[in-house]
């Protein structure tokens, strides 16, 4: 009885350390923002003096003033491809690709603040 009472015991603590262990070391999942940098920053080599300041910019900056979500991925995914704001229709729904136009207008000001002076913006 004690012997079954002791590997019980034993049982218990394996499994609480086991399932401690999981909780501590939770998946670190990468962060939009710097994943989003780290993509871009490439492009931008050679043509401007800070590439991850533009690219960080651009992400803070000209991104966010894009409400709708659809548009704002087509946008940032079009900056980390090409190192320029770009959106191809094909990457967003058809119902939104009228709105890519305005989504222009709406991130000029903020983009040229970011590429010709990010650490203004």
């Amino acid at each position: 009885m004690y012997l079954r009472l002791c590997a019980a015991a034993f049982l218990t603590l394996l499994t609480i350390g086991s399932v401690q262990a999981q909780v501590r070391a939770p998946s670190r999942l990468p962060d939009p923002r710097t994943e989003f940098v780290r993509q871009c920053a490439p492009r931008m080599l050679g043509r401007w003096e800070h590439p991850e300041e533009v690219c960080g910019c651009l992400h803070d900056h000209a991104a966010a003033v894009v409400e709708d979500r659809d548009l704002r991925e087509a946008l940032l995914r079009g900056i980390s491809e090409t190192g320029v704001p770009t959106i191809e229709t094909d990457w967003v729904p058809v119902a939104k690709q009228s709105e890519i136009g305005a989504t222009f207008t709406k991130i000029a000001k903020p983009t040229l603040q970011c590429m010709f002076d990010p650490a203004k913006s």
